[in-house]
């Protein structure tokens, strides 16, 4: 029988394995499944359609399935869907989907999400990825695997990464850009970043285009 504290309010109709503990005065809708070994801080509120993985630790003050923040939601069933073994931080919050995209924000395996970090609804974050405090995912965002993003960072809108990217803290990314890493042995070979290369994300300083930072644009190494 899951572990709950006296002070938690549990709706009945939510499933938590058995494993699960729940920390005081913690709020848990009925549509809320949570998985094996989870534990959930006190004073958090995990609500809506949402489906939360095995070996997950929540700390206190979480939002965690709100409704997203779109003003053409109108109340339709949409879902947040975290995965397993992630790391969720203080006041960090969490919206599900809407119907103008799949209806799903999803957050994958094994990331470590710091303090106030905002994920908007329809987000897809990937696997092993470390998301410093206070950054900030607009709606329809996606992060690959194994990305480093810097705190106080702000992704709007649609923007996508690839995998592996390191993005400074208090960057904006563009709304047309992609988070750019080269691999190795397709590094460009170049002193100065081309128009190309001006994006608001500093990349992982071995795949930097230049050895110091670009007097032509932003970008510079971390």
């Amino acid at each position: 029988m899951a572990s709950i504290h006296p002070t938690a309010i549990v709706d009945p109709k939510a499933e938590l394995a058995d494993s699960v503990s729940v920390g005081a005065f913690t709020t848990i809708g009925p549509n809320v499944r949570i998985g094996e070994g989870t534990s959930i801080g006190a004073h958090c509120v995990i609500e809506g359609v949402t489906t939360i993985g095995r070996d997950n630790k929540i700390y206190q003050l979480a939002s965690v399935g709100a409704d997203p923040q779109d003003k053409k939601y109108k109340g339709e069933p949409t879902q947040l869907i975290i995965g397993d073994r992630n790391t969720i931080r203080e006041f960090t919050t969490f919206n599900t989907g809407t119907v103008q995209d799949k209806g799903v924000t999803e957050v994958g395996h094994d990331n470590w999400i710091m303090a106030y970090v905002h994920v908007a609804h329809d987000c897809v974050i990937g696997d092993h990825n470390v998301i410093a405090n206070s950054v900030q995912f607009a709606g329809h965002v996606t992060v690959g695997n194994f990305t480093l993003i810097g705190g106080i960072s702000g992704i709007p809108s649609s923007c996508a990464s690839a995998t592996s990217p390191c993005w400074a803290s208090r960057r904006a990314c563009r709304k047309t850009c992609r988070l750019l890493w080269w691999p190795p042995a397709t590094r460009p070979k170049r002193r100065t970043c081309t128009r190309k290369d001006r994006v608001a994300v500093a990349i992982r300083p071995s795949a930097c285009p230049t050895s110091r930072p670009c007097t032509s644009c932003s970008t510079a190494r971390a």
